[in-house]
């Protein structure tokens, strides 16, 4: 048994800031962000928005997308790094928004890479049986972890979230994904704090991501070079074989870098990232679901997705759409 995408969905606030609108808060400014990113917005979440409400609004639209509905879903796996609480998950808190019935609901954390985890083990769940309709979402609310005074991180994080819907299928859908992690590098890319790990009394920056860029740079263009690499030697595939490449949106000179060393015209990649900038776990099932929606990406189609995030964790997904 196999698994196949049915349907797909995303959700962005409403609330939009433009580079314009940072520069009149850090030394920066709409041509230095764009050059530099790519980025030239990004939506930020109400007062009333969390991780669930934008995570329930996304599997909606993957839901209606699907024609599925509430009872049809036996599993919920949601990738995020910025949950509403330590617990309950945030997919028990979809589940309970969503009416779903009783059925195993879970979040895992791998940053920017969250969703192609979570994909890869609802893949294998409805593969042995285990799950007959599973909801998959990738979520963020990183704007409450952003320092909005800092220029290097604020220019690069928004909120959004992205959702699909996999079904059993008699021919493969998700073809294959591979996984990986080096926490060596976790000092180049992290949060400071967490549950466990408290701030000290004195401490000004609290949770803010920090972050080294141009050494998660290099790292990151050649770990997905490599990764997307063997992901192709495994099904004994060309390059050319690949007819959408849909990467983490963390900013354009890293999607553009990987292109190139993958030979890929950039009119075969996903770009999103000017819409929204990175949305970490959210970016990948986003973008996914702007091209379905907007035709670009037929049914019959290969797609490889790829993400790289802090940890450092890696991740690729390669699917017949």
């Amino acid at each position: 048994m196999y698994s196949r995408i049915a349907g797909t969905g995303r959700y962005l606030p409403e609330r939009i800031v433009t580079n314009s609108e940072l520069a009149t808060r850090v030394d920066t400014s709409d041509e230095w962000i764009r050059a530099r990113t790519g980025i030239e917005r990004r939506h930020i979440a109400a007062d009333d928005e969390t991780t669930a409400s934008l995570s329930t609004q996304a599997a909606r639209a993957a839901m209606d997308a699907a024609g599925v509905d509430a009872a049809d879903i036996d599993l919920i796996v949601v990738g995020t790094t910025t949950p509403d609480l330590v617990f309950p998950n945030v997919a028990c808190l979809v589940q309970e928004r969503l009416g779903i019935p009783a059925c195993p609901a879970f979040s895992l954390e791998a940053a920017c890479t969250g969703f192609i985890y979570a994909l890869s083990m609802a893949d294998k769940m409805i593969a042995t049986g285990s799950a007959n309709c599973a909801l998959v979402i990738g979520a963020e609310t990183l704007s409450r972890i952003v320092d909005w005074n800092d220029r290097t991180t604020c220019v690069l994080f928004g909120d959004g979230a992205g959702a699909v819907v996999l079904r059993p299928a008699d021919t493969p859908g998700v073809l294959s994904c591979h996984l990986g992690a080096d926490g060596r590098y976790q000092d180049l890319l992290f949060s400071p704090y967490g549950t466990s790990k408290r701030p000290p009394p004195d401490a000004d920056d609290v949770s803010y991501i920090k972050m080294k860029g141009n050494e998660v740079f290099k790292v990151a263009v050649k770990t997905l070079e490599g990764l997307v690499t063997k992901t192709l030697e495994a099904h004994q595939l060309d390059k050319s074989a690949i007819d959408w490449l849909i990467p983490h949106q963390a900013n354009t000179r890293i999607i553009q870098a990987t292109a190139k060393r993958l030979e890929l015209p950039m009119e075969k990649v996903i770009l999103t990232v000017q819409d929204h900038g990175n949305t970490s776990a959210a970016s990948v099932p986003m973008a996914l679901d702007t091209a379905v929606r907007d035709g670009r990406i037929q049914r019959g189609e290969l797609l490889l997705l790829e993400a790289f995030g802090g940890g450092f964790t890696w991740g690729s997904a390669l699917i017949r759409y």
